[in-house]
C-alpha cells in the first residue's frame, strides 16, 4: 500500500538506463490502482550474451500482459528459461501457471502451492540460469512468503512488495508480521552496506537509486507509525479501525483496508512485548 509520504525514484518500463542495470528489463502490468500503484512491475533478467531469461512475477492473468513479456523475451532473442515468483498475491502470481504454460517453463517459490515443478526456493538459495546469479533473500513480514532477488552482478535487489517504488507498502495481517518485516528491511540494509546494493527494483513504482536511503527511510516510517499507533491507544483508540482513523487521517480513505491490516500487525507487536 502507498501513504502521502513519497520516496524519490527514477522513471521505468522498458530497459533501465544509466548505471543502475544492464540485466533488468521491466514490463509494466496493465492493472493500476492505488494498491499497485501504476501496475505490476514483471522484471526480466538476463546476462548480456545469454539466450535465457529469467522472468521475475508474471503479474496478473491477463493474457496481453503475459504475451508481451513473452514478446519482449523473444525480441532480445532469448527464451525464457525460468519463472520465479517473489510472493503469492494476485498482482503477482495469478498469472503464472497461463505464463508457464506459454513458456513451458518451471515456476519456483517459497510456497509449495505455487510452484510448477519440483524445485521451490528458500533463502540462501542461488538461481544460475543462463550464467545468471539471483540470490534468494528471505524477506517475510509483507506475506509469510515474501522473497527479494540479489542480483551482485548489477548491484540490485528485486524487492516485490517489500519496498516499493512510492510510498510504503502494508504489513498484510494475520500472514504478514511486522517483527518479521523489521528484520527484513534490516537484511535488506545489510545488503547495501555489506554487499554493494546500490538499487532497488521494486514489485511496484519507480527504480530507487538510492537503496540504502530507501530502506532507512522504511525502517523510519515504521518506527514513526508504531510510535503514532502507541499514542493513539493511550488517548482511548482502542480498536484497530478507530487507530487507523486517527493514524492515518492523512491518508486516501480507499488505502484505509490496507491501512487496518498494517495496523492490526502493530497492535500484534505491541502487545507481544507488553508494550499495550
Amino acid at each position: 500500500m502507498t501513504n502521502a509520504a513519497a520516496l524519490p525514484g527514477q522513471p521505468r518500463g522498458g530497459a533501465i538506463s544509466g548505471p543502475a542495470t544492464v540485466r533488468a528489463h521491466c514490463v509494466l502490468a496493465p492493472n493500476p490502482s492505488a494498491i499497485t500503484l501504476d501496475g505490476t512491475n514483471t522484471w526480466i533478467v538476463a546476462e548480456p550474451d545469454s539466450d535465457l531469461a529469467v522472468v521475475i512475477d508474471p503479474g496478473p492473468l491477463h493474457e496481453g500482459h503475459l504475451a508481451e513479456v513473452v514478446a519482449t523475451v523473444e525480441r532480445a532473442g532469448r527464451r525464457v528459461g525460468l519463472t520465479l515468483l517473489t510472493h503469492g498475491h494476485a498482482d503477482h502470481a495469478e498469472g503464472a501457471s497461463r505464463f508457464a504454460e506459454l513458456t513451458g517453463t518451471r515456476v519456483r517459490a517459497l510456497d509449495p502451492a505455487l510452484r510448477l515443478g519440483d524445485e521451490g526456493l528458500a533463502g540462501g538459495d542461488v538461481v544460475t540460469t543462463g550464467g545468471l546469479e539471483l540470490r534468494v533473500v528471505p524477506t517475510p513480514g509483507h506475506t509469510s512468503d515474501s522473497l527479494s532477488f540479489h542480483l551482485p552482478a548489477d548491484g540490485v535487489v528485486l524487492t516485490g512488495d517489500t519496498v516499493l517504488g512510492r510510498g510504503t507498502t502494508m504489513v498484510a495481517h494475520p500472514d504478514g508480521r511486522l517483527g518479521e518485516y523489521l528484520d527484513s528491511l534490516r537484511r535488506l540494509r545489510s545488503l547495501t552496506v555489506d554487499d554493494g546494493v546500490h538499487t532497488v527494483l521494486p514489485g511496484h513504482g519507480p527504480v530507487l537509486a538510492d537503496a540504502r536511503g530507501a530502506i532507512e527511510y522504511y525502517l523510519a516510517h515504521r518506527a514513526s507509525r508504531l510510535a503514532q499507533v502507541e499514542t493513539a491507544i493511550e488517548n482511548g483508540h482502542r480498536t484497530a479501525s478507530e487507530v487507523v482513523a486517527h493514524v492515518y487521517a492523512d491518508v486516501d480513505r480507499s488505502l484505509w483496508p490496507a491501512a487496518e491490516l498494517s495496523v492490526r500487525a502493530q497492535l500484534e507487536y505491541l502487545g507481544e512485548r507488553d508494550l499495550i
